[in-house]
């Protein structure tokens, strides 16, 4: 006996028709002889839809014949006929109850996802990502401006006076370093300090580094629903902090060892931050500038790619923090940290500029 047939009484079942509270049995009847008229002519392709699911739940979509993949669109809509037929006719809620349950299960398989996990996470990051970033070219400028200004003005200010470093400075950040550091200490403990050993490199500091800076860069996503301004201010303080430790470094005659110790896991790191910031002024702008949509409507419309960036970002941090935490450490020499350095950005702009020709020309026939 199929659910349909549990889910009807007095079909097949040979069970007790259904009981109405407060109607007397001759109403009782009609809903039965309504039910079963209905059922009429319709059945059939119910089972046979139901039947084609439950290969599917069972076996997978491969279970099926191409004719049959075919034939289920088109049963699916039958049954969803039916079931807005059935609830406008107000009849038997055990039949409603199976119509609904067997369009539900119909849809995801003729409408979810065809890939796997990992297949939409490849094609997330081989077609997703970089065309979400190649749409938003103006917003990373601006967000990439607002870190300019703010290294200018963070180095200005404490090279003038580098008593400023510990009011810009967070005391999680500073590490020691500070207006008392001397350049050989920057050199020992922090520039060409030696490795610190697997677990505390790949383990301790770079999980430290990925939830700190995934923390941030998320923060000035999110600012973006505030018009933009939080995040262009977040990106500045962002700025301000890096130029202040240039100062420090500059100030001591370690500025080029201090850049390539930067730069190692810098272009990477920062460039996540400035995506994430050009994912907040993209929300921004689609708040305050909706166009012929409402605010809502261009924010749903707008706001996956803004995800997406965000999403892709997060993913280069969780790369950085391993550079950072456990490679900055084993390249000993500046000019080498350069040329590593030099190879990311390289190999980021490939990555980002990848499908263009796709994009353009539509895919291959």
């Amino acid at each position: 006996m199929t659910m349909l047939d549990a889910g009807f009484p007095g079909r097949d079942a040979g069970g007790p028709a259904p009981t109405i509270i407060g109607t007397s049995p001759e109403p009782r009847a009609n809903v039965v002889l309504r039910s079963a008229e209905f059922r009429r002519g319709r059945e059939e392709s119910w089972r046979e839809l139901d039947d084609l699911v439950q290969r599917v739940e069972k076996r997978g979509i491969r279970s099926v014949s191409a004719d049959e993949l075919e034939k289920m669109p088109l049963l699916y809509r039958s049954a969803l006929s039916s079931l807005s037929v059935a609830r406008s006719i107000a009849l038997d809620r055990n039949l409603l109850r199976y119509l609904e349950s067997l369009t539900l299960r119909a849809y995801l398989i003729v409408y979810g996802p065809r890939t796997s996990l990992f297949a939409g996470l490849g094609q997330f990051f081989r077609r997703g990502f970089p065309a979400a970033v190649r749409k938003v070219g103006w917003h990373i400028l601006i967000s990439f401006s607002a870190l300019v200004i703010g290294i200018i003005a963070g180095y200005l200010i404490v090279a003038s006076d580098e008593e400023w470093f510990n009011a810009i400075m967070p005391d999680d950040l500073s590490d020691g370093r500070g207006p008392t550091v001397t350049a050989e200490e920057l050199r020992t403990t922090e520039l060409f300090a030696p490795w610190p050993g697997f677990k505390n490199a790949f383990i301790v500091f770079a999980n430290y580094l990925f939830r700190h800076n995934s923390m941030v860069a998320i923060l000035s996503f999110g600012l973006g629903f505030m018009a933009g301004v939080p995040t262009l201010l977040l990106m500045v303080y962002q700025g301000l902090i890096l130029g202040a430790f240039i100062a420090i470094h500059a100030r001591r005659g370690v500025f080029v060892d201090f850049i390539g110790w930067l730069s190692i896991h810098g272009v990477t790191e920062l460039g996540a931050f400035v995506l994430c910031g050009a994912a907040g002024l993209l929300v921004a702008e689609k708040i305050l500038f909706p166009g012929r949509y409402t605010r809502l409507e261009s924010l749903a419309i707008h706001g996956k790619q803004a995800a997406i960036i965000v999403g892709g970002s997060v993913a280069m941090l969780f790369i950085a923090g391993i550079i950072e935490g456990g490679f900055r450490q084993l390249v000993g020499v500046t000019s080498w940290r350069f040329a590593f350095a030099g190879v990311t950005a390289v190999l980021w702009f490939l990555y980002f500029m990848s499908g263009r020709k796709e994009e353009q020309h539509g895919p291959p026939t």
